[in-house]
């Protein structure tokens, strides 16, 4: 299984960009998918995530500016980021809880490579 973003880049302060993570591989069913950053210095965050049934949740920071949404039948998540600021620049990294076998019901939790998102003020 390969979690794959793109999408990210440097953009003015005001702007706005929009995240795609691809799954591919053997997948059987997706369950939860989310968003976190990492600032240089600081720990990784949760922004934002969706889950099987499209419940959603956001960090506090970015309620009201970015949506997250997902493809169901391309295995594929979104973030879509509006009126940036210059606070959410980071490197930002998809996951996803994946089954990868009909003969085993657990579930998996994978990594994308990261994403960088540079805003200038």
């Amino acid at each position: 299984v390969q979690l794959v973003e793109s999408g990210g880049g440097l953009v003015q302060a005001g702007g706005s960009l929009r995240l795609s993570c691809a799954a591919s591989g053997t997948i059987f069913s997706i369950n939860a998918m989310g968003w976190y950053r990492q600032a240089p210095g600081k720990q990784r965050e949760l922004v934002a995530a969706i889950t099987s049934g499209g419940s959603t949740n956001y960090a506090d920071s970015v309620k009201g500016r970015f949506t997250i949404s997902r493809d169901y039948a391309k295995n594929t998540m979104y973030l879509q980021m509006n009126s940036l600021k210059p606070e959410d620049t980071a490197v930002y990294y998809c996951n996803a809880d994946i089954r990868t076998s009909y003969f085993d019901s657990s579930f998996n939790r994978y990594w994308g490579q990261g994403t960088q998102v540079t805003v200038s003020s």
